[in-house]
């Protein structure tokens, strides 16, 4: 049977379209990472580090790139939809821990898409209308499934004009910090200033947790796996290309919004790019603007639902939730299922919280899910598969191993707890799926 191809307890097989090519991969993880992250992020970093904004940018992609060497080799070694799930499932053998990976990863990425929902309907959106930000944030996130289950062509097509729009917005921003140069009005020494309330190592760690927020979105392409062409080829040079793009972005948009601004204003500001534009003062509408970081804010979320909507297809497909959730359209070949309950559970996740509480437990989830992905690689070292795939450095694993920790010991007891309510959830959705898939088998034998 083909990688691609699924049965459901009928024994028909599910099959999703391989549809994605190279430059599209590279464009959905570089559209993915080039999110809200940035556009959000840079003024809270500046006030953890002070001016050396670009630092822990620096740092965060070394982390990031590490973690990013074992999905290349996992994702290219068993190239079908799940990701973490899938190969937490091959190494430990434990359908319990399985899931608990699983269910982090599409924890955080439905809380992602909510607290991404949350920034769209916020001021960004408040610039061109007032309206009140939950109900807006949740007709958002029904555009936005409807979107998914239409195709995953149609979504990437989407993708590839949001990405260019984001991409325009960085650009700009770089640009007009070095028309601010040009007339005298920048200052250069911000970029080596640290925050003096704290060692600069420290401060360096602190902001490299929020910057590594920015860098996260590169795991959700291990869940479109399925449906790349020559994935074993493709998917190692579009995910490191796509995070090494990503990464230099970041680091010149750090130089520039020091260049323009000191820390301090930067970190007051919940629009920091957006007073970067504005202090600039060469006569750019900042609501043009506002409109571009809209645009990177729904890209964020188009690639977070499609991850998770992928993800829960996955699952179930391995038998880790309920087989429904792997059914697709006859025509379209998306999900559907998956896609509505992941849309319902995003928008309920609305409801509780602010976006800053949602991000940080969104880090602290991936973090676990990352720590799951590298011992993994490491354990699966011993199975060999017939066809080529990328194979990471053993230093490669263990190094992120080290990195992950480093980061979690950053995290706040609050997101701790949150954290573990979300997975105590998962554990009684596991059981009570557990029960269910007894009950049937007990059901047949009688």
């Amino acid at each position: 049977m083909d990688e691609t191809e699924q049965s459901d307890k009928n024994g028909q097989r599910n099959i999703l379209a391989r549809a994605i090519t190279g430059p599209l991969l590279f464009i959905f993880i570089l559209g993915d990472v080039l999110g809200a992250g940035i556009y959000a992020l840079v003024g809270v970093i500046a006030g953890e580090v002070g001016g050396a904004v670009w630092v822990p940018l620096l740092v965060a992609l070394a982390m990031a790139l590490l973690t990013a060497t074992s999905y290349a080799e996992l994702v290219t070694k068993y190239p079908r939809a799940g990701g973490a799930a899938v190969f937490a499932q091959r190494a430990f053998r434990k359908p319990l821990v399985s899931f608990l990976v699983g269910f982090s990863m599409l924890a955080a990425g439905v809380t992602s898409a909510a607290g991404l929902a949350l920034a769209f309907s916020g001021d960004y959106l408040k610039a061109f209308v007032d309206v009140p930000t939950v109900p807006a944030a949740l007709v958002f996130l029904l555009l936005v499934g409807l979107l998914n289950a239409r195709g995953i062509k149609e979504s990437m097509r989407a993708n590839v004009v949001m990405t260019v729009v984001e991409v325009t917005g960085l650009v700009l921003v770089v640009v007009l910090a070095c028309v601010v140069l040009g007339r005298g009005d920048g200052n250069l020494t911000r970029l080596v200033e640290f925050d003096d309330s704290r060692s600069p190592a420290l401060g360096v760690l602190a902001a490299a947790l929020l910057a590594y927020y920015s860098f996260v979105g590169f795991e959700t392409s291990a869940n479109v796996a399925e449906e790349v062409k020559n994935v074993s080829k493709v998917y190692p040079r579009a995910l490191f290309g796509a995070l090494v793009t990503a990464g230099v972005a970041y680091v010149l948009v750090g130089f520039s919004a020091s260049v323009v601004l000191p820390a301090d204003e930067l970190a007051e500001s919940s629009g920091p790019l957006l007073a970067v534009v504005s202090a600039a003062d060469v006569g750019f509408p900042p609501r043009l603007f506002s409109l571009i970081a809209l645009v990177a804010v729904a890209n964020g979320a188009l690639l977070t639902m499609i991850m998770a909507s992928r993800l829960t297809y996955g699952m179930a497909s391995e038998g880790l939730l309920p087989s429904s959730f792997a059914k697709v359209l006859p025509q379209r070949r998306t999900p559907w299922l998956a896609i509505v309950a992941t849309t319902v559970v995003a928008m309920g996740l609305c409801l509780t919280g602010s976006l800053s509480a949602l991000a940080e437990t969104v880090v602290l989830l991936l973090l676990v899910v990352f720590i799951s992905t590298n011992i993994a690689v490491l354990v699966l070292r011993r199975d060999v598969v017939k066809h080529s795939h990328f194979r990471a450095p053993t230093i490669f694993p263990i190094l992120a191993l080290l990195t992950c920790v480093a980061l979690l010991t950053q995290q706040s007891a609050a997101t701790w707890l949150r954290a573990a309510a979300l997975l105590a959830v998962g554990i009684v959705l596991y059981a009570l799926s557990h029960r269910a898939t007894k009950n049937d088998t007990t059901s047949s034998n009688a």
